[in-house]
C-alpha cells in the first residue's frame, strides 16, 4: 500500500505539471483526433456486439451505501436528467450499480424509452455465488427490465480474483446463457487486478480508471494503458471511469476529456453529471475536443 500510494502520488503530481505545461487552447501537445467524436458517436463494445453512445450517465458520482449524488437530487429530478440526457444529447448509456441505490431512478426513466434502443450496465459487491443468483433478479426488478446489457463484478482487488469469484464468474456465465444478461465483466481497482482481467477470456467488459493525472488509478497512466491495449488487443469492450480523477479535474475537464479520447484505448465513458447544464456542458466538450 504504501508503494501503490508513492506511485499514485507521483503520477498525479507529474500529470499536474502536464497539465500545467498546457494551455487549454494549445492541444495539450497532443496530435489532433483522427475524427470529429461526439458524446452521442454510436460504439461498439469490444466483441460484445453491443451498440450503445460513447458517454455513458454516470448514476454513482460519490456513490456508496445505497446513495449517490445522483439520488440525492431527488426521484423526479434525477429522472428527468436521465430522460433530457437521452432525448437532448443522445445518451443511451445507463451506468449504475447496486451500492448506488439508483436502479430505481434509472427504472422510472427506462420505462419511459424504448427498451431497446437504452443500455443498462450495473454492478454487483456480491461475491457469493448463491446471494448473486438471487441479486439478479432483485436488480431486474428494481430496474424494471427482463435483463440486463451489461453485469461487472464491482470493484475487484484481488491479484487472484479470477480464482477466487470462480463460483461468481460461473453464476454469470449461466445468466449470459439465459438471456438474464448478455454480458459480463469487472471494474477494477488495483494494478493487480487489472492485470488479472487483462489476461482472463472470461472478461468481456471492463470499466476502467484512466484519466492524466493518475488520480483515483490503479497505477500511472502508462501502466495502465498498457493493461487496457492488452484488452483491446483480446477484443475486451472497454469503457473508461475516473475521467475527471473523482472530481481532481473538475475545473480541467476539457483537458481531461481530450486526453482519454487521445489514448485511442476506450470504447465508451461513464461520467456522473448533477445538472443538465453540466451535461450539456460535457457533451460540449467532448464534440470540441
Amino acid at each position: 500500500m504504501l508503494r501503490r500510494d508513492f506511485l499514485r502520488r507521483t503520477a498525479k503530481g507529474l500529470g499536474a505539471v502536464w497539465l500545467a505545461s498546457n494551455s487549454p487552447t494549445s492541444t495539450l501537445g497532443l496530435e489532433p483526433l483522427a475524427k470529429k467524436i461526439t458524446a452521442h458517436d454510436e460504439v461498439t463494445l469490444g466483441k460484445t456486439g453491443i451498440r450503445t453512445s460513447r458517454l455513458a450517465m454516470g448514476t454513482g458520482t460519490v456513490g456508496f451505501g445505497g446513495a449517490s449524488n445522483q439520488t440525492r437530487l431527488g426521484s423526479n429530478p434525477f429522472t428527468r436528467l436521465l430522460l433530457d440526457g437521452y432525448h437532448e444529447n443522445g445518451l443511451r448509456f445507463f451506468d449504475t450499480a447496486d451500492s448506488y441505490g439508483s436502479h430505481p431512478n434509472v427504472r422510472e426513466a427506462v420505462k419511459q424509452l424504448p427498451r431497446d434502443k437504452v443500455v443498462i450496465m450495473t454492478k454487483s459487491d456480491i461475491r457469493e455465488p448463491d446471494r448473486l443468483r438471487s441479486a439478479l433478479d432483485r436488480y431486474r426488478r428494481e430496474l424494471g427490465t427482463d435483463y440486463i446489457d451489461i453485469l461487472l463484478i464491482h470493484c475487484v482487488t484481488e491479484g487472484d480474483w479470477t480464482t477466487r469469484y470462480r463460483g461468481a464468474m460461473d453464476v454469470l456465465s449461466e445468466a449470459k446463457q439465459k438471456g438474464i444478461i448478455r454480458a459480463h465483466g469487472c471494474s477494477c481497482h488495483t494494478i493487480e487486478a487489472l492485470r488479472a482481467a487483462a489476461a482472463s477470456p472470461w472478461v468481456e467488459v471492463d470499466l476502467v480508471r484512466l484519466n492524466p493525472i493518475g488520480s483515483h488509478m490503479d497505477a500511472d497512466p502508462d501502466t495502465v494503458l498498457k493493461e487496457i491495449k492488452k484488452m483491446r488487443a483480446d477484443g475486451k469492450g472497454i469503457v473508461g471511469m475516473k475521467i475527471l480523477g473523482q472530481g481532481d479535474l473538475r475545473d480541467r475537464p476539457a483537458e481531461a476529456i481530450r486526453y482519454a479520447l487521445s489514448t485511442g484505448v476506450l470504447d465508451a465513458f461513464t461520467i456522473g453529471a448533477e445538472s443538465r447544464k453540466e451535461q450539456d456542458d460535457l457533451t460540449q466538450k467532448i464534440a470540441a475536443a
